[in-house]
């Protein structure tokens, strides 16, 4: 449990690209390609600042997320990665005033009980994972 707060910080980075990527989006407008104009319209989207930004935070996003899957186990940590889901329908319905209607709510709510439920199942686990050391061992008694 002592990696939580690595785990947290991946949830979170990787939700504020999704709103970045939206922010992005909604600035360029509709979007349209053509055969002419295909490459210099990928170029407008990837540049456009927000967007930019979104790309660079899923890439810290996706560092922590490695430095984490380096210490605990995949089972434990992978399944944490769905609060960002919880996270991007709330800020989307306060930021960007999208719907949070009763069906999301519930499924918001199963997500929360289902991470509490595998969060629980790491306290009672070693931080270290046993599984990464035995990976290891087995990559080094393979040569």
């Amino acid at each position: 449990m002592k990696y939580i707060v690595f785990i947290l910080f991946t949830v979170l980075t990787n939700a504020a690209a999704q709103l970045m990527l939206k922010q992005g989006m909604m600035s360029l407008g509709p979007l349209s390609f053509t055969a002419d104009t295909a490459i210099a319209r990928i170029f407008q989207i990837v540049f456009n600042p927000w967007v930019f930004a979104g790309l660079a935070t899923f890439v810290i996003s996706m560092a922590s997320h490695l430095y984490v899957l380096s210490k605990v186990e995949l089972s434990f940590a992978y399944p944490f990665l769905s609060l960002a889901y919880v996270a991007v329908a709330l800020f989307a319905y306060f930021i960007f005033r999208e719907d949070l209607n009763a069906w999301r709510i519930a499924g918001i709510a199963f997500i929360c009980v289902g991470t509490v439920l595998i969060a629980q199942s790491g306290m009672s686990s070693h931080d270290e994972s046993p599984v990464a050391e035995g990976a290891t061992a087995k990559i080094g008694s393979a040569s």
